[in-house]
């Protein structure tokens, strides 16, 4: 996986499920230069008067030499060509919340952003996946009789964690930390005597690390609270607090999120709203089959922010699994006819997260296009990431 010292970027996709790969040699910083490439079911060789570069792949994927072909010469990414592969399937991913482990243990909750414990020791006796968003709508489908379960939301019990789209439900007893909703104005329209708007204070439902002030989820009732996935890690007692990258966190959750959904629910587009209900992102997932091996990840050209330095460090060989989407930004009313028409299309699938998440995400998103090849950051009128 790793790259010697170099001046030519070299660019893998391998896609599994078709076995076939596709290789981007960066362009020479001068033109004409001569490059000798050597290509071995192991390794890439790139040898230029500048320097060497060399990559080893991962002991999974194997590349067919004698393959080679389609080779073009795309003006800003280099030279590309196609060849075939020999690589493992994708190993199957790991639930967000592993029900088979996890379940008559003892579980701690963590705020991701900052370590604070959120739940200490709390035995999970049944850890349960819930019905999609409209099951309701469905259940006259199902029956030949009244609604049985109308008016009878899904609440867990003390030892029960529920598991959504996006969150987990938890009971809060009240002998553990209980969030304290904070209170914020709004205007209500009030009867009075003088017939106006009176401003009265409204509680509101956002569940607020008590350390670190990020929002954690809502509370739905009394005792029932919503912890988004993207903010809480749940971990066995035993074990301590694991340190991610928040950048590395969120991607990986997000990834997990939408390759589940599409798996279960043929569905391929969503949208990330906040809790605030604003549509932040239009996405739209093209495979979740792609392993990326890279060298010399430039990032000289991209604006450091401290959500992404840990991924900006990586600027050395690189090997990860990928999920390649497209998506549309949809704020300051950027895509509204757009983001409108998907609101309204039943085939596509709602993601909701915290508004300051949503922007994280975005902002990864953007980032993530940015170190692409130049001919693979936008398709139609949609930016491309890996």
């Amino acid at each position: 996986m790793g790259a010697a010292a170099a001046g030519t970027r070299v660019f893998l996709e391998v896609r599994r499920r078709l076995q076939s790969a596709l290789l981007i040699l960066g362009e020479p910083k001068e033109g004409g230069v001569s490059m000798d490439i050597s290509i071995t079911p192991s390794s890439l060789q790139v040898k230029t008067p500048e320097g060497c570069t060399e990559l080893q792949l991962p002991a999974e994927v194997r590349l067919v030499p004698s393959s080679c072909g389609g080779l073009r010469y795309v003006p800003g990414d280099g030279l590309h060509l196609r060849l075939q592969v020999r690589a493992e399937s994708n190993a199957k991913l790991v639930s967000m919340f592993n029900q088979s482990s996890q379940a008559q243990e003892c579980c701690t909750f963590y705020c991701q952003s900052c370590g604070e414990v959120i739940i200490r020791d709390r035995e999970l006796i049944r850890v349960l996946p819930l019905p999609s968003e409209n099951w309701g709508a469905l259940v006259e489908e199902w029956c030949c009789h009244p609604d049985p379960f109308a008016n009878k939301p899904l609440h867990p019990q003390e030892n029960d964690c529920f598991i959504g789209d996006s969150f987990f439900l938890v009971n809060l007893r009240s002998d553990l930390w209980q969030p304290r909703p904070e209170l914020a104005p709004v205007e209500t329209c009030c009867p009075s005597s003088e017939n106006h708007l009176k401003l009265k204070p409204k509680a509101n439902t956002k569940v607020i690390c008590k350390r670190c002030k990020v929002m954690l989820g809502e509370t739905m009732s009394s005792e029932t609270t919503k912890f988004y996935m993207t903010e809480i890690i749940i971990q066995p007692s035993e074990r301590n607090f694991p340190i991610i990258p928040r950048s590395q966190f969120v991607q990986s959750i997000i990834a997990q999120c939408l390759v589940e959904l599409s798996t279960a629910r043929s569905t391929f587009r969503f949208t990330v709203q906040g809790h605030d209900g604003k549509v932040y992102i239009l996405l739209w997932i093209l495979n979740s089959d792609s392993l990326v091996i890279e060298s010399l990840r430039s990032s000289k050209s991209i604006k450091k922010f401290s959500l992404l330095e840990d991924i900006l460090k990586a600027d050395s060989g690189s090997a990860w699994n990928a999920v390649k989407v497209l998506y549309q930004p949809c704020i300051k009313s950027r895509n509204e006819k757009l983001s409108s028409a998907w609101e309204s299309d039943i085939s596509i699938h709602s993601l909701t997260l915290p508004s300051a998440t949503c922007l994280e995400l975005l902002l990864i998103l953007s980032r993530n296009n940015a170190t692409l090849p130049p001919s693979l950051r936008y398709m139609n009128s949609f930016q491309n990431l890996i």
